[in-house]
């Protein structure tokens, strides 16, 4: 019993929500109140919380040196020995066969619609895989990489329900993925300090300068992006609504409070835990949530 909770703390269920992104194409597609459609969305959500927690396990097994040299991580399980890697190892296959083989289970009025998931999902795993063997200590490269697994959370959502998705939803997504990376590699840099290469390698190719300046770059590039997908005339066409401005304020303050939690409270280590964990963020995440809903099922 004691192995089975270290293996769920292990496969990081906190970092789940992140998966959500796979409910953007159904919301933004006009579907949200389609059966079929929304089941679709939620067997892809679960295989991929499957498949990333895969992926959790098998980057916990390989850092488990550098992460003992963490002030958080190193009470992970894994990298405390409280759970062998003999067992972590296993867990970690098992839970990719079971994230993969529910991608074939995906059925929409997209015919193929299981293959393509199911495609996705290997893209997915191979992409972590290199990534936390190679690329995760490459500068800039690890973000971009990090950029790109939530593209794919997009875009596997689109592909379960056969929508297709505005280029500008793509790039908001890029964007604001670049925006979190950035903002937690700058507080790696500043809770390791000295030891920060010790813990991995990319670290030593940062700076806090370098980094305030990626994330200034990327958090104006964010609002402009969103501001021009609201007003994207192909965008209002297929949402049948031009009031997708009103949200603005709710992105612009978002993001201004991560902002603020970053460099004024030290925080941004990790995203999730900040998105989902400070109240501001939550209410101001809720409120734009209802309003999406309203303009896009209610038509005011």
């Amino acid at each position: 019993m004691k192995t089975l909770k270290l293996i769920f703390i292990s496969a990081r269920p906190q970092q789940w929500l992140k998966n959500a992104l796979v409910f953007a194409a159904v919301i933004f597609s006009g579907r949200f109140l389609n059966p079929e459609a929304l089941l679709a969305s939620a067997i892809t959500f679960v295989a991929f919380c499957f498949l990333a927690s895969a992926i959790y396990l098998l980057n916990d097994i390989v850092d488990r040196e550098g992460d003992r040299l963490h002030p958080s991580k190193r009470t992970r399980p894994i990298a405390s020995g409280a759970l062998p890697v003999g067992i972590a190892v296993i867990a970690s296959v098992i839970f990719a066969a079971i994230g993969l083989s529910l991608g074939l289970f995906v059925e929409s009025s997209f015919e193929s619609a299981s293959v393509w998931v199911f495609c996705i999902l290997a893209i997915y795993a191979a992409m972590q895989i290199v990534y936390t063997f190679w690329f995760k200590h490459v500068v800039i490269i690890d973000v971009m990489f990090l950029s790109a697994g939530f593209v794919l959370r997009v875009l596997i959502g689109g592909v379960a329900i056969g929508a297709a998705l505005s280029p500008w939803a793509i790039i908001c997504t890029i964007l604001l993925a670049l925006f979190l990376g950035f903002g937690k590699r700058r507080h790696e840099i500043l809770l390791l300090e000295d030891g920060a290469a010790s813990h991995r390698r990319s670290l030593r190719e940062y700076s806090p300068y370098f980094l305030d300046q990626m994330i200034g770059v990327t958090t104006a590039s964010t609002v402009v992006a969103y501001a021009l997908y609201t007003m994207d005339e192909r965008v209002i066409t297929k949402l049948g609504t031009d009031k997708l401005f009103i949200t603005l304020p709710f992105v612009i303050y978002g993001i201004f409070r991560y902002l603020y939690l970053v460099h004024q409270k030290e925080k941004g280590g990790d995203p999730a835990k900040v998105l989902f964990g400070d109240m501001p963020i939550v209410i101001d995440g809720a409120l734009w949530f209802i309003t999406i809903l309203i303009l896009l099922y209610f038509k005011p």
